[in-house]
């Protein structure tokens, strides 16, 4: 990575940081709508970063977030386990579109339905994780995927979105 991808990940992380501490944090639709707009930290990352620093910067992000939100290492495992399952989603997209080997994560770069592909998807594993977590109680499960789909749903909308205001 050149000097200059590694600064543009850097203000990326804190931007997206940023707004979901100060104010992404208080959009909640209907009470089963939650906005984590952090996951785009991990999504947009470089695909030549290794799998070892991926998961780092998963787990220092998620431990961010769960130092605000005060949630005891929930979004560190969710991130950690949406970082160590992102390159065997983009291997797949890779064979099944030809992508070249390494890529910006961007609607421009990608196209809409392939990136939107790529961001639920991989919001699904985060929230899934997430919401399974804080259930915590088998009789949880049902108001627990009413959570996950309406927060994946609502997360990959607004990450579309700031792509879509984005200048890359």
């Amino acid at each position: 990575m050149t000097l200059r991808e590694i600064l543009n990940v850097t203000f990326l992380f804190l931007l997206y940081l940023s707004l979901q501490i100060l104010l992404v944090r208080n959009m909640v639709l209907f009470d089963v709508g939650f906005c984590f707009i952090y996951v785009a930290c991990i999504l947009l990352l470089p695909t030549e970063m290794s799998l070892s620093a991926t998961l780092l910067t998963a787990f220092g992000v998620g431990i961010i977030v769960d130092t605000f939100y005060n949630t005891l290492g929930m979004h560190a495992a969710a991130t950690v386990l949406m970082a160590y399952i992102r390159p065997l989603v983009i291997r797949l997209q890779e064979a099944q579109h030809g992508f070249e080997s390494r890529f910006v994560f961007s609607i421009r770069e990608m196209g809409v339905r392939d990136f939107l592909y790529y961001v639920m998807s991989l919001t699904f594993i985060h929230h899934f994780a997430l919401f399974l977590i804080e259930a915590n109680n088998i009789l949880l499960v049902l108001p627990a995927m009413v959570k996950i789909l309406a927060s994946t749903l609502f997360t990959s909308f607004t990450i579309v979105l700031v792509q879509y205001f984005s200048r890359n």
